[in-house]
């Protein structure tokens, strides 16, 4: 009897026993092909020598310390790296230890900048309807995920939301996508307004939305209005890449496809690729200027902060996906894996859309493609996907709730960047013999 407190109780799950690039083997000797990655965490796929090695050579140095007392080489190493390829003006790193770790700190220095600029007033978060941001108490009250939030919805902050940019659901007949994209930016200039703008903190947004809608990307034109509509009101504009970003989409930070940066940023899942545990909130030089020049201490903090042994593995990450090219070719291997895709399923007649960027790709479902109707939400469609799949060899991320957190169903692929020609059509044949076994 295990006295593991699994995800699923009543779920019995195999054994991992190795990983091999992009394949996972159990201990009864099944071999699986990763195709999200987990949960878009494997973005160098499984055993790569060279991280494992700048682990090994750091815990040969010292495995931890504190941030109360020192900092490390490979803490300010991958904060140089991570800033020298930023957007906009991100000039700081405060290393965590995940996704939602991010999220909190970055939720909490938007508040403190605030205070420390004489503006008490501004608490309120405003997010977007069909996004995740964590599953601490304060992401959790930012993201607009309702199946995750309701259990909890007591104990979480104020929050707000707003309608999300997905086109596929949201584009009326005759509208372009540029001015659907101009629509929804203006909700929130509208919600501001209605809060009272004084009271406003900052807007959270994932660029390209992950699992709660599927690979989700935004129309031209949507971000560079939803930054003019922050600077206009002094909102800080909080992008979450914890899933989107680190290459995934094609470019080492998800929002540089939009033309824009953030005030502040979280990343985790590919900045670590699985191999330690790792996460950060970046900020601009501005932002940190203020606490400096004010208290001088963010009040915030983790024991695992800036962990010397994660650090020193995510250095090697983040040095294959800049040096070694890694982020480009997420770009060149989500091309093909997307005309794979539309190939085998564009006229598939239970899919909807086929959308994303870079290895970060989405397939919707629906029961009818003339009226984008979606399954019965009783049917748990991604859910018997999930598990056909797997006894097919085939890991991938089906999720329910697409399109309002109870009705519709889509399926996550984020393999991992290493990737080849090969794997895709793995992928798509044990895609493609799933959705005939299911529907």
């Amino acid at each position: 009897m295990s006295h593991v407190f699994p995800r699923h109780t009543r779920a019995a799950q195999p054994t991992i026993a190795s990983g091999e690039g992009v394949y996972l083997t159990d201990t009864t000797g099944k071999r699986y092909l990763d195709a999200s990655g987990g949960a878009a965490v494997s973005c160098l796929g499984h055993g790569d020598p060279d991280v494992t090695a700048a682990i090994k050579a750091q815990l040969d140095k010292v495995a931890f310390a504190h941030t109360g007392f020192f900092t490390s080489e490979p803490a300010e190493e991958l904060a140089d790296l991570l800033v020298r390829h930023a957007p906009g003006s991100l000039d700081r790193v405060y290393l965590v230890s995940g996704g939602s770790e991010a999220m909190e700190a970055a939720l909490k220095l938007a508040r403190q900048v605030h205070l420390e600029r004489g503006e008490p007033a501004r608490h309120k978060i405003i997010a977007r309807r069909q996004s995740y941001h964590g599953n601490t108490l304060g992401a959790l009250a930012t993201g607009g995920n309702m199946w995750r939030r309701e259990p909890f919805a007591p104990m979480l902050v104020e929050t707000h939301h707003i309608a999300p940019c997905y086109e596929y659901r949201g584009r009326r007949e005759g509208e372009s996508a540029y001015d659907y994209g101009q629509r929804v930016a203006n909700e929130l200039e509208a919600e501001i307004l209605r809060l009272g703008p004084e009271t406003v903190m900052a807007f959270v947004a994932e660029p390209v939305v992950g699992a709660t809608a599927g690979a989700v990307p935004p129309v031209e034109g949507y971000f560079k209005r939803i930054r003019e509509i922050c600077d206009q009101y002094g909102v800080l504009l909080v992008l979450d890449e914890v899933m989107c970003g680190m290459g995934r989409t094609g470019t080492l930070f998800a929002c540089e496809r939009d033309g824009i940066a953030p005030d502040i940023l979280a990343i985790a899942k590919g900045l670590g690729a699985g191999y330690q545990p790792i996460g950060a909130m970046m900020c601009t030089a501005e932002i940190y200027d203020t606490i400096r020049d004010g208290s001088g201490f963010f009040q915030h903090g983790h024991t695992y902060l800036a962990h010397p042994t994660a650090c020193a593995g995510s250095l090697a990450v983040v040095k294959k996906l800049t040096e070694g090219k890694l982020a480009d070719r997420s770009m060149e291997m989500g091309g093909r894996l997307q005309n794979a895709l539309e190939a085998a399923f564009g006229q598939h007649p239970h899919v909807g859309d086929l959308r994303g960027r870079g290895l970060f790709r989405g397939i919707e479902l629906v029961e009818d493609r003339e009226s984008k109707a979606p399954f019965d939400p009783s049917r748990a469609l991604n859910k018997a996907i999930k598990k056909e799949a797997f006894e097919r060899g085939l890991i991938c991320y089906p999720m329910g709730g697409t399109i309002d957190g109870k009705r519709g169903d889509h399926i996550l692929l984020a393999p991992p960047f290493i990737l080849e020609d090969r794997h895709v059509d793995e992928i798509v044949n044990k895609l493609d013999a799933t959705l005939k076994a299911v529907l």
